[in-house]
């Protein structure tokens, strides 16, 4: 057997780190590496909201729309002057481009529900979405909010021959806007416009200065009115890059100032003969040796 002095002895070690740093080793010498940076969050949706309607959110800068499928349609702001062509009126700001071609819409255009219920302008009945406007023969169709013609997209009633614009649609009973401090509310149209949708009632706009036609909004505050064509450019983009509405001149105004300048040209071409059969008949009386009569008598 053997003794217990024969068995093998273990070894005392001292303990140690793993990886332990030299004795003259700075820590600000050797910074740790920054963790990775998390992915940024996406951008929120854009939101577009009709008063009368379910918010609708886009969740993608890239469109496909009914109206241009041949194309994607990519969201931009640019701050020139556009024509939408989906409503056929002016825009500016954001809009839903054609990057191969001139196609063109409003955001609320693009966005635009295919039908409004309740809306505060016409609360009676539901309106849908049309593409192409009433044919009213010699008389375009006009918007019953601003009284401009249309001529493409329109909120129409299916019970009664209302009709509004997409970005007219876009507008309230009462409004805020950034050029006024008092909030807005449109007044009744029988107070605004008589049946023909003249201007009846006399109120000067705050902004363009003067009288025309369609729907007013006053002041709660103050004796401060507001166009709703005028609003109109608070909703299209026209405002926000300092653009004034152009205005077209009417078919109607043309055809008088065309009819106007033809009538003058036919006066003149008459005055003008009848100026030279004096003159000949002047010359003729001076040839045979006598002098034309004169009336001295003075009125």
């Amino acid at each position: 057997m053997r003794s217990s002095s024969n068995k093998p002895s273990i070894k005392k070690t001292s303990s140690f780190l793993l990886n332990k740093p030299p004795d003259n080793y700075n820590p600000m010498e050797h910074p740790k590496p920054n963790p990775p940076r998390p992915p940024r969050p996406p951008p929120p949706p854009q939101k577009i909201e009709y008063p009368a309607s379910p918010q609708i959110i886009l969740g993608e800068e890239t469109l496909r729309h009914t109206s241009h499928p041949q194309h994607p349609l990519s969201q931009v702001e640019v701050s020139d002057l556009f024509t939408c062509s989906g409503c056929k009126e002016y825009g500016s700001g954001f809009r839903f481009t054609c990057q191969q071609c001139e196609f063109q819409l409003h955001v609320f255009c693009a966005l635009a529900p295919p039908l409004l219920k309740e809306h505060p302008f016409h609360r009676q009945h539901q309106l849908s979405l049309h593409s192409k406007p009433v044919k009213g023969g010699i008389l375009k169709s006009k918007c019953d909010v601003c009284w401009k013609p249309t001529k493409g997209y329109t909120f129409r009633c299916n019970a009664c021959s209302y009709q509004m614009h997409p970005c007219c649609a876009m507008l309230s009973d009462q409004i805020n806007i950034t050029v006024h401090p008092h909030p807005l509310k449109l007044l009744p149209a029988n107070v605004t416009n008589s049946p023909n949708g003249d201007s009846a009632s006399g109120f000067v706009c705050g902004e363009c200065k003067r009288k025309r036609s369609g729907r007013v909004y006053r002041c709660t505050v103050c004796e401060y009115h507001l166009h709703a064509v005028c609003a109109k450019n608070m909703v299209n983009g026209l405002e926000a890059n300092g653009i004034k509405g152009p205005e077209k001149p009417s078919m109607l105004g043309t055809a008088a100032r065309l009819a106007s300048q033809v009538f003058s040209e036919f006066i003149g071409g008459i005055i003008e003969g009848l100026g030279e059969g004096v003159g000949e008949m002047f010359i003729q009386t001076i040839t045979r040796g006598r002098r034309p009569a004169v009336n001295n008598n003075s009125d």
